[in-house]
C-alpha cells in the first residue's frame, strides 16, 4: 500500500479543487510514492501526536487541519510547526490533510457527519457552490453513440443532484470532407459525407474534466471530435458550504439543547434565546458565521457551528437560535469519516484513531 492510493481514496470523495483559496489541504510532508506501515487519523498534528505515530508504528497521518497554512522559511525548530515537521521527516512520517476541501462536500463530509449525529432528514447543502458546472456537447454517429454515452457517465459525467446518468440525445445529420491528410473512420479523401449523428449534452463537475476528456477521446470513433464546452450557473447541490436538515420532530429550547449536548458529547453551547419550537437546522463545522443569514433566510430554527464572536450573537434577533458548540468539538467526528472511507477500501493494513485530545480550549467549570 502507497501513500499515493490513500490519496486517491480521501481526494475522488473530496477533490483538493473544493478546498478554499487559503487553505493548504492534500499532501504537506512525504512522497505519494512512499509505502504504508500504518495510518493515525486525528483532528489536529501536535508534537504529542507525531510521537504517538511513532509508538504505534504509523508511517501516515491523516488530519483534518493542516498542520502548514503559511509559507515557511526556516526550519530551526523554534515553533511546534517547525519541530512537527523536523520529527516527521527524521522519522520517515508522512502528513496529509483534508479540510475545506472535506467540509465542502455532501457525500461523506463534514457537515453531514454532523447531521448524522444529530439524525437529521432530508439533509440538504446550505450554500451550494456556483459556476462549479460545466456543459458539453458532443456530436457522435448513431451507432457509436451508446459506448460513448457510457464510458462518459463511467467517468463522472451526467450527475445532477441526486441523478444521474443524465444526458439530453437528439439526432440530425452532419457533413464533413476529409482533405488529403485526414484518416477518417468513415468516407473518403475529398468527397462530402453525410453522417446520421446523435447531438449528445451532459453536464459535470469541472474536475472531474481530465476523466471526461479521456473517456471521450478513448471511445469517440472520429479523428476529429466536434464539440462544445461552456460555463453554467447551475448550482451544484452536492457541494458548497454548510448544511440544512430536519429534526424527526419539533422540540423546545432546553429540551433541544440537552439533545444536541448529548448527541455531540459536549461539555457546554454557548446559546441565543429562542421563543419558538426547533426543528429545522442549519449548521457548519467550524467556523461558520459567515453562513448565519443564509442560515436565517433558509428559516432554520437553530444554526449550529463555532467561533462566533459577542457582537455576532446580536444578529440572530431572536430568529433563530445559534449554538456555539466550539470548534474542536465540532469537527472532532471527522476522523470517523476518514476511518469509514478507508476501512471500506483498504483491509490490507492498520488504522488506528488518535488517542490524544487536541482541542486548546479547556472549561472551567
Amino acid at each position: 500500500m502507497k501513500i499515493k492510493d490513500i490519496v486517491e481514496c480521501i481526494e475522488t470523495i473530496a477533490p483538493l479543487s473544493y478546498q478554499e483559496d487559503y487553505d493548504n489541504a492534500g499532501l504537506i510532508v512525504g512522497n505519494e510514492n512512499d509505502e504504508i506501515s500504518g495510518v493515525l487519523l486525528c483532528l489536529d498534528v501536535t508534537e504529542e501526536v507525531v510521537e504517538e505515530a511513532i509508538q504505534k508504528k504509523c508511517s501516515l497521518v491523516i488530519s483534518h487541519h493542516p498542520t502548514v497554512f503559511k509559507g515557511i522559511k526556516k526550519l530551526n525548530g523554534n515553533n511546534s510547526i517547525e519541530r512537527i515537521l523536523i520529527h516527521c521527516i527524521k522519522n520517515n512520517i508522512a502528513l496529509y490533510a483534508a479540510h475545506t476541501n472535506l467540509d465542502n462536500v455532501l457525500q461523506h463530509g463534514v457537515n453531514t457527519k454532523i447531521a448524522e449525529k444529530l439524525n437529521l432528514q432530508d439533509v440538504k447543502i446550505l450554500k451550494p457552490l456556483h459556476g462549479d458546472l460545466l456543459k458539453m456537447t458532443v456530436y457522435c454517429p448513431e451507432k457509436s453513440s451508446s459506448i460513448l454515452i457510457d464510458s462518459l457517465f463511467a467517468a463522472g459525467a451526467g450527475k445532477i443532484g441526486n441523478y444521474s446518468e443524465c444526458a439530453f440525445v437528439s439526432q440530425g445529420t452532419g457533413s464533413f470532407k476529409p482533405n488529403v491528410e485526414a484518416n477518417p473512420t468513415i468516407g473518403s479523401s475529398g468527397i462530402r459525407e453525410y453522417v446520421q449523428e446523435n447531438k449528445i449534452e451532459f453536464i459535470f463537475e469541472k474536475y472531474k474534466r481530465k476523466e471526461i476528456w479521456a473517456a471521450l477521446r478513448a471511445n469517440h470513433p472520429y479523428e476529429e471530435i466536434a464539440y462544445q464546452e461552456v460555463g453554467i450557473q447551475n448550482t451544484n447541490q452536492d457541494k458548497g458550504s454548510g448544511v440544512i436538515g430536519m429534526l424527526n420532530t419539533p422540540m423546545q429550547a432546553a429540551e433541544f439543547l440537552t439533545y444536541l449536548k448529548n448527541q455531540m458529547g459536549l461539555e457546554c453551547i454557548k446559546y441565543t434565546k429562542f421563543s419558538s419550537s426547533i426543528r429545522k437546522i442549519a449548521l457548519c463545522g467550524g467556523s461558520g458565521k459567515f453562513l448565519l443569514q443564509e442560515a436565517m433566510k433558509q428559516g432554520a430554527d437553530a444554526f449550529i457551528s463555532a467561533d462566533f464572536k459577542y457582537h455576532d450573537y446580536f444578529e440572530s434577533e431572536g430568529k433563530l437560535m445559534i449554538c456555539d458548540i466550539g470548534h474542536y468539538e465540532s469537527e472532532v467526528y471527522t476522523k470517523e469519516i476518514f476511518m469509514k472511507l478507508l476501512k471500506e477500501k483498504f483491509t490490507n493494513f492498520a488504522v488506528h484513531f488518535s488517542e490524544i485530545n487536541t482541542n486548546p480550549v479547556n472549561y472551567y467549570y
